[in-house]
């Protein structure tokens, strides 16, 4: 018989909660089906990405992966259901960068999440707040957005009916000035008044505030509005500012480094956590809202010892944050002149208490001396959170820098290094070219075009496509060819004259009928009284300017027929060359005066672009040759897909990357640049070393740095001194070159060495002037461009040397420089010879003309030039007069 046991009893204690065992079966299968998009991340990555809850801030360097770790977290967030779609704010600053963080997601995640209808810029998310506010705004859900040129034609309109001179005070430069106010979150009311008198006479708020009411009007608001009017509506509304603080459990900003002061604004009141109304208190470090009558801001600092403050700021309630996080990087921040805050990062742990900071440092893009390079370079900022770019790669090609004696040399040096690199196997899409201002471009352009190189400028037209620089090409083309009447209408009211479209189709009407070119037809016209006499008076100044002009350039192209010996300086009579021609036109027409007084942001950008061709006609020997060589630059085209080497300037390289990155122009008074520093001082500096550093994080296998001993600066040759960026490089990853461009001398004008240099080719002789500099450079030994550049690192050593002693050396900085070790290896590659010029020979110069030997140091000759002065050059760059 079979006794069974009486089971125990069930006892009402709770079950305790049970947890799989570390390393047990059931861990290890749950490890095993764990989501797919967390697999690859590095540690730091992945805390970045699961660290969910409170402030975060990801400081993510060059080339980390910060977009993968931003769509991943925003997956995590989805795929743990901590939030739903519609509960996620995600902030871009571009539209394409938000279509790409969709497509991740959705390949993350296995479906398109189109779920996520606040991801998106600043812009549109900001619109898409105030048009369900409209009225609140004073506005209709189906208000207009204006554009930049809606906006300045409105501000004129203001001007006019306030009798305020718009040649005096441009309505773009109005709009400069709303757009900067806007920028930092203030109302018209809370502009200073030190701010407000800085245009038209201390009219500049009344226009604000004037320019702001007619928008309500219209229904109509800008760009700057779509956040200023949202930041007012959650200030004086706290009750829909809690509703959006509700819906949005995550808040997920990308490139934090780049927002400005109305950005923040925003971001700052959504990211609090909804609470019950309170008194209103100061956001720490900030400033509150300043006396618009008093102007005076000093009362209204807080006590704090932030590093920074922001005006306009007012009371706003704060209150414990919620799960945001800003991904972004400190040392890429180079957006400060259109009114970035790199402060913003830089404080996030202050305003943020209780934040983590999250160091994204492994590098996935650029070798080891490429980022030793970069890094060094940018620890020399002092306003900076502070990290160490690092790789597991292979450490690579080191960073060079290549001296050249100008930037025509630069060209020639970097176009050679191109070819070379292409005769390897690379591609031209793997090849960029990151100049510091456009205007740099224009010698690059033109010596690709010569070698037949594909190349497209990214983030602007080509240099010949510019706006200004069709215009002044235009005012060559009539001179040239007084019957192109495409180029006599684009500048015949340009700049404006009050010849408008009536006008013109008057003088099209009499050039069809009389089958004349336009500019005959107004030469006619201007003799009857079919025009206006404003209108009249107008053309036929015109007329008589085009006239004037092409008698000087006539005159000058008749003496050229004269023969070469003489033309000594000394007997020459005074003429106008076709680059002076250039000058007196773009000044006599108004040209350049319409953009010194335009105060937009470019207009200085144009002027120098307009100084640039100038000075790029000195290659030619007339103005028929310049204008034939810009045909053949304007009739290159190539299509988007071809391969080619890209041109920009370092600002549109950002989120960029090459595997061959040249970076010329690193110059004291270019790179960085003398306006910055003038303006900004040592922050300008600051920005300019970041620049620097992004320029050598775009490349991933090589990265080359170029100087030039001379440059054109407006308008005149200048010597210049190598970057202080040069020597806070470290020496361990950086070699020093020669340039490859050859030394250019004589008629050559900036091309290489003649195909006349090879003078056993030839089994006669010939009298051409080209043939015959050939053979005299020859028997000098000079050998055209055969000496590799030697002649032009021997001036470097000596202008070096010179400049170290000179009292105008510290000019550009007032920090003692200390011995260059890249000149050091310039001088000691350098090489001495006797030179067979004797003092007071009479000597000619492609670039500074006639002149006199005055004092001989081996191959280096002192001459004093008839018009350009006393200067130092190599003896294989003159030639006997």
């Amino acid at each position: 018989m079979i006794r069974m046991t009486e089971p125990r009893k069930i006892t009402s204690q709770s079950v305790p909660d049970h947890q799989p065992a570390a390393g047990g079966i059931a861990a290890r299968a749950r490890a095993s089906v764990g989501p797919q998009y967390l697999s690859g991340l590095n540690p730091e990555q992945r805390e970045a990405v699961e660290t969910l809850d409170g402030p975060v801030l990801v400081l993510a360097g060059a080339g980390t992966g910060k977009t993968r770790v931003l769509t991943t977290r925003i997956a995590h967030i989805l795929s743990q259901g901590r939030a739903r779609p519609s509960e996620i704010l995600s902030v871009t600053f571009t539209n394409k960068a938000a279509r790409e963080m969709k497509h991740r997601l959705g390949q993350m995640l296995g479906h398109a999440v189109e779920g996520m209808p606040w991801l998106g810029t600043f812009h549109s998310i900001g619109g898409r707040i105030l048009r369900t506010h409209a009225e609140l705004a004073q506005l209709k859900s189906n208000f207009t957005v204006l554009d930049v040129d809606d906006q300045v034609r409105l501000l004129k309109q203001l001007l006019q009916a306030d009798n305020i001179d718009d040649k005096r005070w441009p309505a773009r430069m109005l709009a400069g000035l709303i757009d900067g106010w806007k920028n930092r979150g203030l109302t018209p009311s809370q502009v200073p008044s030190g701010e407000a008198a800085v245009f038209a006479s201390g009219k500049g708020g009344k226009l604000y505030a004037s320019y702001q009411e007619r928008l309500k009007i219209l229904n109509a608001a800008d760009f700057g509005d779509l956040l200023l009017e949202d930041i007012r509506i959650f200030r004086e509304h706290p009750d829909i500012l809690r509703q959006y603080q509700q819906r949005f459990k995550f808040i997920l900003v990308d490139e934090y480094q780049d927002t400005n002061v109305a950005q923040y604004l925003w971001l700052r009141l959504l990211s609090q956590a909804p609470s019950k109304p309170t008194s209103p208190t100061v956001i720490p470090g900030r400033l509150e809202e300043p006396n618009p009558e008093s102007g005076d801001e000093s009362s209204a600092r807080d006590s704090g010892s932030a590093p920074s403050a922001h005006p306009g700021m007012t009371a706003v309630p704060v209150g414990p944050t919620k799960n945001i996080c800003c991904v972004g990087d400190d040392d890429q921040s180079i957006y400060g002149w259109r009114g970035a805050e790199v402060d913003n990062i830089l404080r996030f742990d202050h305003d943020f208490p209780g934040a983590k900071v999250i160091r994204l440092e492994r590098n996935y893009r650029s070798t080891g001396h490429i980022l030793a390079a970069a890094s060094h370079l940018i620890a020399h900022n002092e306003g900076r959170l502070g990290k160490t770019l690092r790789t597991e790669d292979h450490d690579g090609e080191k960073v060079t820098v290549t001296g050249s004696w100008d930037s025509e040399e630069e060209a020639r040096g970097i176009g050679e290094e191109i070819e070379q690199i292409q005769r390897q196997g690379d591609k031209l899409n793997e090849i960029a070219i990151l100049v510091r201002a456009s205007y740099q471009m224009r010698e690059f352009e033109d010596r690709f075009v010569t070698l037949g190189l594909p190349y497209r400028v990214i983030g602007g037209p080509r240099f010949y496509e510019r706006a200004e620089i069709r215009d002044a090409l235009a005012y060559l083309r009539v001179i040239n060819s007084p019957a192109d009447d495409l180029a006599f209408e684009r500048i015949v009211n340009t700049p404006k004259r009050g010849l408008g479209d009536a006008t013109v189709q008057m003088l099209h009407d009499h050039a069809r009928k009389r089958r004349i070119p336009l500019f005959e037809a107004a030469r006619a016209v201007v003799e009857t009284d079919e025009l206006k006499p404003k209108a009249r008076g107008s053309l036929r100044d015109v007329v008589a300017q085009f006239d004037r002009w092409r008698e000087l350039i006539r005159e000058k192209d008749e003496d050229e027929e004269e023969d070469q010996q003489q033309r000594d300086a000394e007997h020459q009579r005074q003429v106008t060359t076709h680059t002076d021609l250039a000058r007196i036109v773009l000044d006599e027409s108004g040209y350049t005066e319409m953009w010194q007084k335009d105060r937009s942001a470019d207009a200085a950008g144009r002027l120098e672009n307009l100084k640039e061709l100038v000075r790029s006609m000195e290659e030619f020997q007339n103005l028929q040759g310049f204008l034939e060589h810009i045909s053949l630059v304007m009739d290159r085209d190539s299509g988007v897909d071809d391969d080619a080497v890209s041109l920009m300037t370092l600002h549109s390289a950002k989120g960029l990357e090459f595997d061959n990155v040249f970076l010329p122009g690193w110059e004291e008074g270019l790179f960085p640049s003398q306006r910055t520093l003038d303006e900004q001082g040592r922050a300008g500096l600051e920005e300019e070393r970041r620049l620097g550093h992004v320029g050598l994080t775009r490349a991933r296998r090589r990265a080359k740095i170029y100087f030039a001993t001379n440059r054109r600066i407006h308008g005149t040759w200048s010597t210049t001194i190598p970057s202080r960026f040069l020597d806070e490089l470290p020496a361990a990853n950086v070699e020093i070159t020669e340039s490859k461009g050859g030394s250019a001398w004589g008629g050559t004008g900036g091309y290489g060495a003649s195909r006349f240099d090879d003078m056993e080719a030839f089994g006669s002789t010939y009298s051409t002037p080209g043939w015959q500099r050939a053979q005299a450079n020859r028997n000098r030994g000079g050998g055209g461009g055969g000496n590799g550049g030697r002649g032009s690192f021997e001036e470097q050593a000596s202008s070096f040397s010179s400049q170290s002693s000179s009292p105008d050396f510290g000019s550009f900085s007032s920090r003692r420089r200390g011995p260059l070790t890249i000149e050091g290896e310039l001088v000691a590659k350098s090489t001495g010879t006797t030179s067979e010029f004797s003092l007071s020979d009479r000597v000619f110069h492609q670039k500074f003309g006639y002149g006199r030997v005055t004092k001989i140091d081996g191959n280096k000759l002192t001459i004093a030039f008839d018009k350009a002065g006393e200067k130092k050059v190599v003896d294989s760059f003159v030639q006997r007069a």
